[in-house]
């Protein structure tokens, strides 16, 4: 297992971090309750949000965590520029690729988007996926 230090993106909607000030640096953080705390940010259209949790301070190898969130409405197809593990936490999403794949997803899947696929997202009621992707933060 690597080593991964992360430090948490500061937002009025962001749960409040048990970090200790950056004076002293500990091994991990903790955000406790951020699935169902956590409120991230309209990326696009009307329904689809998205926001960084935590990132780590690897500038050559950086990964970002965070939440997405679809609504009912518009489909959101969206191009990867960078790996991506998604883990569906609370809702379902449909989801399809450039290829014709498609899946009916719900919480406890796992899906891994490799840099370059292009996946289109919908759903008729909500999803909600814990996200972490080979980017800088606020890189998606």
């Amino acid at each position: 297992m690597g080593s991964l230090l992360s430090k948490t993106k500061s937002s009025s909607t962001h749960p409040k971090s048990t970090t200790p000030p950056e004076s002293k640096m500990s091994a991990f953080t903790h955000i406790p309750g951020a699935q169902t705390s956590y409120k991230p940010p309209l990326i696009a259209n009307e329904n689809a949000f998205l926001g960084d949790v935590a990132t780590s301070t690897d500038a050559t190898a950086p990964i970002s965590a965070g939440f997405y969130r679809l609504e009912k409405g518009t489909p959101l197809v969206y191009e990867y520029t960078y790996h991506e593990m998604k883990i569906i936490v609370d809702g379902e999403f449909d989801i399809s690729d450039e290829t014709g794949q498609k899946v009916h997803a719900v919480k406890g899947d796992v899906f891994y988007f490799p840099k370059g696929s292009k996946i289109t997202f919908t759903t008729e009621t909500f999803g909600l996926g814990f996200f972490v992707g080979q980017r800088k933060e606020g890189a998606a």
